[in-house]
């Protein structure tokens, strides 16, 4: 962990520096960022903001919250400014809408799916990014993530977290004790789950009760199953939710969530269990843990610490298997900061957002992934975390984004309804193929009628 050791006291000496620089009042009212570690340079240029006050509105709650306030904090000791976080309720939309509504927005909010960008923008509740930020985006980050920001031509929002949602993390004390190996496609996934099931330990822990997960499972077997091509065509209902490669997928998942013994707790145990517990059941207990493997993001590093487990020793990723004759599946997600007010203090924060500077905070606490190309790899605080990194920057711009936070909020990132309730139905009765496809597309086009 010395890299990790060293980037703390990296920071402490560049807020050092800025506090000694903030006392000297020059540079026309601009707050030299100092010097950012692993850098030679000084880091991005703040305007003078004191006396102003900033919300910022996110669905962030626990350790998320904790390390983006810190994010928060940092620009707060930069520019003088005032900066509270703002909790927002899922679905953050329909939280923004009634603010607006009440005439209170939040300065800055982060949206945490592109389709919600795209319904601000629609609604006109968006302030384009200005020249500073746009400066940093064009600087910093792929055609890719530029255009995931981008509505109708007009820059409007900074991708400041990422997610690799192609990771399927393991206790390899459990794997070691059911003499298992890492699989490289989804015949050997299912096989080395038997495996471990055999072993005396439930493989599969499914975080059911938030459906968002089980879109995860699908986007990943769909777009290694069915292709690129097929499911850009699918985010956006091209195709209908009722085409034979929609029923692959969902006769390919059903491989897993119709035997209740290969997941934790069974088919009720797992939709009844959340995200975080998901996690932290696979990591608890050694190699008689609740499961032995989890599949999520790289934020599932948050989860696993809480357990104490060591990444990188007792607790490994690999990349979500082939499915079929398609690659390995690279799907990501993402939480974009976009302005709902004019004035600098708002563009000020989507700049700094934009650069290094802001990624570095949080890379150092671990559990967070930046598309900033510009984050030096040792901002991460272990060899996994930075390896998990250096995939996401070195996609380019292959990556397919999350295809649910691609579509209505309505029907592709709303609890209890649409896709997380009818992929939640199908979990529950993993038989009912037609039947999934038909209350999917019958809620897609109601969906993206409105």
């Amino acid at each position: 962990m010395r890299n990790g050791r060293t980037l703390r006291l990296g920071v402490v000496a560049a807020v050092a520096v800025l506090a000694a620089a903030g006392c000297g009042g020059g540079d026309g009212g601009k707050e030299p960022a100092g010097a950012a570690p692993g850098s030679s340079g000084p880091g991005v240029a703040l305007p003078s903001l004191k006396g102003e006050k900033l919300e910022v509105a996110a669905v962030w709650t626990g350790p998320e919250q904790a390390n983006f306030t810190k994010v928060l904090k940092e620009f707060e000791k930069r520019t003088g400014a005032t900066v509270t976080f703002v909790p927002a309720q899922d679905p953050i939309v329909n939280f923004l809408g009634t603010k607006i509504a009440g005439g209170s927005p939040p300065d800055v909010a982060m949206l945490p799916q592109v389709g919600a960008i795209q319904q601000a923008a629609a609604q006109k509740w968006l302030k384009p990014l200005g020249p500073e930020a746009k400066a940093q985006l064009a600087a910093n980050y792929s055609k890719g993530w530029q255009d995931l920001g981008t509505v109708d031509g007009t820059a409007y929002g900074v991708y400041f977290k990422a997610a690799n949602k192609s990771l399927v993390w393991y206790n390899t004390a459990a794997f070691e004790n059911a003499g298992a190996s890492e699989p490289k496609t989804w015949k050997d996934f299912l096989a080395t789950a038997e495996t471990i099931s055999a072993s005396g330990v439930t493989p599969v822990s499914v975080g059911g009760a938030d459906g968002w997960t089980l879109t995860d499972w699908f986007e990943n077997v769909y777009l290694s199953q069915a292709g690129p091509e097929k499911y850009d065509r699918l985010a956006k209902h091209e195709i209908k939710w009722t085409d034979p490669s929609v029923a692959r997928a969902l006769t390919t998942l059903a491989e897993l969530f119709g035997k209740p013994n290969l997941i934790a707790g069974g088919t009720n145990g797992a939709l009844q269990t959340e995200f975080p517990v998901s996690v932290t059941q696979t990591f608890t207990g050694g190699d008689q843990a609740k499961a032995a493997m989890v599949f999520e993001g790289d934020f599932s590093a948050v989860n696993i610490a809480e357990t104490g487990a060591k990444i990188g020793t007792d607790a490994k990723a690999f990349p979500f298997p082939a499915v079929g004759e398609g690659a390995a599946p690279v799907v990501t997600g993402g939480d974009a900061a976009v302005a709902l007010k004019d004035g600098k203090g708002a563009q000020a924060l989507l700049t700094f957002l934009a650069s290094p500077d802001a990624a570095r905070v949080w890379a150092a606490e671990g559990g967070f992934l930046s598309p900033n190309k510009a984050l030096d790899p040792a901002a991460y605080p272990n060899e996994v975390q930075r390896t998990i990194a250096k995939a996401l920057i070195g996609a380019g711009d292959s990556f397919r984004f999350d295809m649910s936070d691609q579509m209505p909020q309505s029907f592709g990132g709303t609890p209890g309804k649409g896709e997380w309730k009818a992929l939640q139905d199908f979990l529950k009765n993993p038989k009912d193929v037609a039947g999934t496809q038909a209350r999917l597309e019958a809620e897609a086009a109601k969906a993206y009628r409105g």
